[in-house]
């Protein structure tokens, strides 16, 4: 460590360029990592608010719950643990206000679902139209008391409360009585919801006409989630394998132009081993510091990103992102290893 430190106070300049591109390379992957994780979430959660294990479907709906439809004969009786879902695509409109396409779900106040819904002001919906809306309608500037119109529906919802963390498809959900979904959707009288969910992990459809979903399944078929999934990871491995280049090179380079002093410690006796040491605590300090560095970035962006950017700043996955690149400095600092222990002194010094 001590012969690791003082390399690299004598090679400050090239020292600086190895931690200044792996602050940037940490704060890309910092950065993107956040990002998946919080597009990733604004699919999912308002499903994983509700705390249910699987999702009933309409079996001809290819497991969209936009396209499927149930009725009660289809559900059946449902227990405590079963709910009602009605799902609608809708678009808020409202004076003095943008716009703002939304996920409307009905819901049963009787069931489960309804009373999982944690409010962060207001009350919830008494009558069909009346709604709770997710907080980025108050940060759009929305007041509890304000009426929105939803479709081509003429008659105004109201908001009567804010709940946090309710995205579904990276829209905001506005949750509503299952009577308001009906409306919306135009439905004639026969289909009562869109979807049955349970907390029950063993509840199957009781009907030939229903398909049961592990929740898991249904997250991985909702559009677009998987292939955004997937963008990022390959963007966030492509950096962690330029990481482990831009570190082995700049290593390579400096263990090549120090040979010669190499070649000196080897003649007054300094095992291959330290040698070898010192170059994989060079590897580490640098990634050290360069991550440190890329961690305060990190946090000032944080600090800074308006609430209405999707990034969720998870601690541990982050610490695990920052654990690979050590793993990648650690890699490639093994590539000049070969240089180090081969090293001949009398070819070296006599050169």
């Amino acid at each position: 460590m001590f012969l690791a430190l003082k390399e690299i106070r004598k090679e400050k300049l090239r020292s600086s360029l190895i931690i200044a591109m792996i602050v940037l390379i940490s704060y890309l992957i910092f950065i993107l990592t956040s990002l998946a994780l919080g597009l990733a979430r604004q699919n999912t959660a308002a499903l994983n608010s509700w705390g249910i294990d699987n999702v009933t479907l309409n079996a001809n709906a290819n497991v969209d719950m936009r396209q499927s439809l149930l009725t009660k004969a289809q559900a059946g009786t449902l227990s405590a643990d079963e709910a009602y879902i009605g799902q609608a695509s809708v678009v808020a409109k409202a004076k003095g206000h943008d716009n703002e396409s939304a996920v409307f779900i009905g819901l049963d106040a009787t069931q489960f679902v309804a009373k999982t819904v944690k409010l962060t002001s207001g009350h919830r919906p008494q009558t069909a139209h009346q709604v709770v809306a997710d907080t980025a309608f108050e940060q759009e500037g929305y007041k509890l008391g304000d009426k929105v119109k939803l479709n081509a529906d003429k008659t105004a919802y109201t908001i009567v409360g804010f709940t946090d963390n309710a995205k579904m498809n990276i829209a905001p959900v506005i949750y509503g009585k299952l009577a308001a979904w009906r409306t919306l959707k135009n439905l004639m009288p026969g289909p009562i919801a869109s979807a049955v969910v349970s907390k029950d992990a063993d509840y199957k459809a009781s009907s030939d006409a229903l398909t049961t979903y592990k929740l898991k399944t249904f997250i991985n078929k909702l559009p677009g989630y998987s292939a955004q999934n997937m963008t990022f990871e390959l963007m966030i491995g492509f950096l962690m394998v330029i990481s482990l280049i831009v570190i082995a090179v700049f290593l390579y380079i400096l263990t090549m132009q120090k040979l010669p002093n190499y070649a000196v410690m080897r003649v007054q006796g300094v095992p291959s081993g330290v040698l070898v040491r010192a170059t994989l605590a060079q590897s580490v300090l640098l990634v050290g510091a360069g991550l440190v560095l890329g961690t305060l970035l990190t946090v000032v962006t944080a600090v800074a990103m308006p609430a209405s950017v999707p990034m969720a700043f998870d601690v541990p996955i982050l610490a695990g992102a920052a654990g690979l690149l050590v793993v990648m400095a650690l890699l490639g600092g093994l590539i000049p290893v070969r240089a180090v222990l081969r090293v001949d002194p009398v070819s070296v010094i006599g050169g």
